[in-house]
């Protein structure tokens, strides 16, 4: 992966301790065309797994029911947010009102010709497009990106030359994945429209400022506390 400028406190932090997947891993500095990406669940899993946000562990969501079994590699973009901006641009696009954000990373689909047995791991990915998806009032992106360097699917640079197929089995597992027989779901999952490129990168864009507005903080605030007012490393 390129490699991106670190402040020597936080490389010395990165040795020690595991980087929490959703702030501590940065997301490449050739964002959005190419972005660094987290895999929390594979085509094999028969159980969702997501990020645990407060300890950046994989944690079980629910076990997969029935035919739902997500067609491609399934994570986030780290160091993203879906909140005020990317609801703004969900409104604009769509000409909704009342659009929040889901209050979750940015979601992500990357698509591969390799078998990648098992998530928490990261991945350089190309965007290539996105479902412009809505569950109840709630803006719930999904990117759609391939693996770069795929010998199949990396030379892509636009949803549009993606096989059809892909695209439809992803739509219908975002459309059915939370429904489930015999159970009345109140908040509809409907995807608005399928975009391509240019438009993924401003969804990302605007989750990167979402992020930076509401955790923009964090490294700047525990850098302080972990230099002490001096400038130097201080430990209680």
């Amino acid at each position: 992966m390129d490699s991106v400028k670190v402040d020597p406190l936080w490389k010395m932090m990165g040795l020690l301790f595991k980087p929490h997947p959703w702030h501590g891993i940065h997301i490449g500095k050739n964002s959005p065309q190419v972005v660094t990406s987290f895999v929390e669940i594979v085509p094999t899993d028969t159980i969702k797994y997501e990020i645990d946000k407060a300890s950046g562990y994989l944690k079980v969501d629910r076990p997969q029911r029935y035919s739902n079994i997500c067609p491609s590699l399934y994570g986030l973009i780290p160091q993203t947010y879906c909140a005020e901006r990317v609801a703004d641009l969900c409104e604009q696009e769509t000409g909704r009102q009342g659009i929040v954000g889901d209050g979750d990373p940015l979601d992500i689909c990357i698509i591969t010709e390799k078998t990648i047995s098992h998530g928490n791991i990261i991945l350089e990915v190309i965007p290539i497009g996105g479902f412009r998806m809505i569950d109840g009032n709630e803006a719930d992106d999904k990117i759609i990106a391939v693996l770069k360097g795929d010998n199949v699917y990396g030379n892509l640079t636009d949803i549009k030359q993606c096989p059809a197929a892909i695209i439809d089995r992803l739509k219908h597992y975002f459309l059915t994945y939370k429904e489930l027989p015999g159970e009345y779901r109140k908040a509809k999952v409907e995807i608005d429209h399928v975009y391509g490129r240019e438009a993924a990168f401003e969804v990302i864009k605007k989750s990167q400022e979402d992020y930076n507005a509401h955790f923009g903080a964090i490294e700047e605030m525990l850098t302080q506390q972990l230099r002490g007012t001096d400038g130097n490393f201080t430990a209680e």
